[in-house]
C-alpha cells in the first residue's frame, strides 16, 4: 500500500492526500505491482529505484540517476521480528528517493518505527516539500532509534544474565544468542548507513542548506554513538557468554567426578558380595557370624574409600 502526504506552506501541517502533486511525499510500504508501476509512472521514475528498496538483503547505498536528477539513498532500520513467542532485533532496507525536486518518496517491505513516527506527527519541524532536510531528519531519527534498541538490548542482557546466575537454562542462553546475533546485525548497518551519511555529507550528491548539513552532522555523530554502543555491548556479551560457557563446562566435569567417584564406592561391597556368593569354598563359609564380618567388612572398606576420595577432592 502507498499513503500520499503533504504539508501546507503556510500553516506547515501535514495532512493525507488522495493524488500524487509536486512537493508530496508518498510513503510506499510493501507496495503491490500495480501500486508500483502507478507511482512510477505518475513520478516518472524506473521502477528498479522502488524494487531496490523492496529487497530484503539490499545494503545500505546511494544510487542515482543523472538523466532526470532522481536520487535513491538506502539504510538500514531497527525493526523487531518475532520467532514464536521471542521477539528477535533485526534490520531492513529503507528507501528514500529524492525525485528532482518535485517528490520525496519512503519504500520499505514492512511497517517501520521510523516512517510511522512521522505519519503520526511525532516528529516536529519537517516538511514534505524540503527534501533535504526530511531526508536529513530521517537518518537523524533512525540513528536515535538504534540507541533506544541497544538498550533495549543491554536490559534483556541483564535480565538474562539474572536468570542464569540461579539456574542454567536453555531458553535464555539461548535469548543471549540471539541478542549477539542482533547486536552483529546492529553493527554492520550502523557502518553501512555511516558511510551513506558521509558520502552525502561531502555534498556531491545531493545539495547541503547550512541548517540541513547541521542535521545531517547531527545524524553522523548520533549514528557513531551506535556503532561505540553496539561495539561495547557486543564484547560484553561474548565475554558472559564465554564465561557461561566454561561455567557449564566446568559443572558437567564436577557432575561426572562425583558421578565416577560414587561408581567405585558402589563398586566395593558389590565385589565383596560377588566373591563371596560364588558356589565355591570361601573364607567364613562356615562361620556363625560370617555375614556380620563381611558386612563390617565392607562398611570398613567403603569409608576408607570415602576418606581417600573426599582427601583427593573427588566427592564435592
Amino acid at each position: 500500500m502507498f499513503k500520499i502526504y503533504n504539508s501546507d506552506i503556510q500553516t506547515n501541517q501535514l495532512k493525507q492526500i488522495e493524488k500524487i502533486e509536486k512537493g508530496c511525499w508518498i510513503s510506499m510500504v510493501n507496495p503491490t505491482e500495480a501500486e508500483i508501476k502507478e507511482v512510477c509512472k505518475k513520478t516518472k521514475i524506473a521502477e528498479e529505484f522502488i524494487r531496490y528498496s523492496l529487497d530484503f538483503e539490499e545494503k545500505a547505498r546511494i544510487d542515482s540517476e543523472e538523466d532526470d536528477g532522481t536520487i535513491l539513498f538506502i539504510v538500514d532500520v531497527p525493526i523487531i521480528e518475532k520467532e514464536k513467542d521471542t521477539e528477535i532485533h533485526t534490520t531492513m532496507p529503507l528507501g528514500m528517493i529524492v525525485v528532482r525536486d518535485d517528490y520525496f518518496i519512503t519504500v520499505s517491505l514492512k511497517k517501520n518505527i521510523i516512517i510511522d513516527n512521522f505519519e503520526r506527527k511525532k516528529i516536529k519541524a519537517f516538511s514534505t516539500y524540503k527534501k533535504s532536510r526530511f531526508l536529513f531528519q530521517i537518518m537523524y531519527t533512525n540513528a536515535s532509534h538504534y540507541l533506544t534498541y541497544l538498550k533495549q538490548i543491554n536490559k534483556e542482557t541483564e535480565i538474562a544474565e539474572s536468570i542464569l546466575k540461579n539456574s542454567m537454562k536453555n531458553r535464555e542462553l539461548l535469548k543471549l544468542l540471539s541478542l549477539e546475533k542482533s547486536l552483529v546485525y546492529f553493527t554492520t548497518s550502523l557502518k553501512s548507513n555511516e558511510l551513506v551519511m558521509e558520502k552525502t555529507l561531502r555534498g556531491k550528491i545531493l545539495k547541503l542548506y547550512e541548517e540541513d548539513e547541521d542535521i545531517l552532522e547531527d545524524a553522523i555523530v548520533e549514528n557513531k554513538q551506535a556503532i561505540e554502543m553496539s561495539g561495547i555491548y557486543r564484547d560484553i556479551l561474548n565475554g558472559t557468554m564465554d564465561a557461561y560457557a566454561s561455567i557449564i563446562s566446568n559443572n558437567l566435569n564436577g557432575v561426572m567426578k562425583f558421578l565416577t567417584s560414587i561408581t567405585i564406592i558402589l563398586a566395593i561391597p558389590t565385589l565383596i558380595a560377588s566373591l563371596w556368593g560364588m558356589n565355591v569354598p570361601v573364607p567364613l563359609q562356615g562361620h556363625p557370624y560370617g555375614f556380620i564380618i563381611l558386612s563390617l567388612i565392607c562398611i570398613v572398606v567403603t569409608i576408607i574409600s570415602i576418606l581417600l576420595l573426599k582427601r583427593r577432592d573427588l566427592l564435592d
